[in-house]
């Protein structure tokens, strides 16, 4: 068994010393520092660790980052040829992966129950994801309490993450889907519920282990089953992370308020049902419903806008990476071009800048 994790945290709050503990009837080693955008580089020397040691079983011990570093380790450790065609390829070269299971210290990324899983090449500045069933974990085990020690801003970043990937899969012009459109729409009320209390009572275990399962549930392929999905928020962000090493989180809370006012001729009638069903204001335009999706990420210091040193130069340079690897157009109905990549980039800039 190979141990996989990121930073320190595991051994300050116990975790590991549990996983020792239920362990010490198995051979195992470690493997650490995977980062909180796990990189292509330190992934591969997990790599030739399970092929000098001949591991035949992966367990990720940490939050989303770790999980998906693990699920490309998997399938890297038994592909033949440039593990890099993994993620060029989105996951479709992937024939074979060794087997991996998860403990769980920060819901966000729903990656302990998804087939999902996204990668950082800083040498190329890029940030590609993957998807294959035969990387999605055999087990996952949540435990509340290991979240019990997470920075305030990593507790925000993984409400964010849960609260857009919900967005992606029900603020969308799509197929009447009543079932999905009900539970997204509990899902993000009870976010809106509990997203304060949690924040006053970080060690409250109900309320962590209601949001651990909430962010499960949003990406764990039911939201999202047969009907269309969106994901520009989540690829335009990606840019950002890889360009300016913005956290995930606050990518996503940066695109989407600009993203839904600039496809607003699509999105607003799902923007008044969710004014009506999440927000509790009936009479609501589109436009206020965004708003008050401002007002709430601003309220949990998560921010809308682009930072001050983003010019239109940059975004210039956003736009054309973005589209390098993605050779169709963006959103659940493709219309997305770099002309409307451009345009929202723009409108999430604090002032327009040349």
């Amino acid at each position: 068994i190979l141990i996989t994790y990121g930073g320190g945290s595991i051994f300050k709050n116990n975790v590991m010393n549990q996983v020792h503990e239920a362990l010490k009837d198995h051979h195992y080693l470690e493997f650490g520092g995977i980062e909180p955008n796990p990189e292509y580089e330190t992934l591969m020397k997990a790599v030739n660790v399970i092929h000098n040691e001949n591991i035949d079983f992966l367990l990720a011990v940490g939050g989303g980052s770790v999980l998906d570093g693990t699920k490309f380790i998997a399938a890297a450790a038994l592909y033949k040829g440039d593990s890099w065609n993994i993620l060029t390829s989105g996951g479709a070269d992937i024939k074979y992966a060794l087997p991996l299971g998860s403990i769980l210290t920060l819901p966000a990324t729903g990656s302990e129950a998804n087939a999902n899983a996204v990668v950082s090449r800083r040498e190329y500045g890029k940030k590609l994801p993957l998807t294959s069933d035969l990387v999605r974990p055999v087990f996952s085990i949540l435990d509340p309490e290991t979240t019990y020690s997470l920075p305030l801003k990593q507790t925000v970043n993984g409400i964010i993450d849960t609260y857009v990937h919900i967005l992606e899969q029900y603020m969308i012009t799509r197929e009447d889907s009543p079932i999905q459109d009900g539970m997204a729409e509990n899902l993000l009320r009870l976010l809106h519920e509990y997203t304060p209390q949690l924040l006053q009572n970080p060690n409250d275990y109900n309320l962590r282990a209601q949001m651990m399962y909430i962010s499960t549930l949003a990406l764990n392929g039911q939201l999202g089953a047969g009907v269309a999905q969106d994901w520009a928020t989540h690829m335009m962000g990606h840019e950002l992370t890889a360009k300016f090493g913005i956290d995930h989180g606050a990518s996503l809370s940066m695109i989407i308020p600009s993203l839904l006012r600039t496809r607003m001729d699509v999105k607003e009638e799902k923007l008044k049902r969710y004014a009506k069903e999440v927000l509790n204001m009936p009479q609501a335009s589109g436009e206020k419903a965004i708003t008050i999706m401002e007002q709430f990420f601003a309220s949990i210091n998560s921010p809308i806008k682009l930072p001050d040193n983003v010019t239109e130069k940059h975004i210039n340079e956003l736009v054309e990476s973005l589209f390098e690897h993605n050779s169709f157009n963006l959103g659940e109905d493709q219309k997305i071009d770099k002309k409307m990549a451009k345009e929202i980039y723009l409108r999430a800039l604090v002032t327009p800048q040349k």
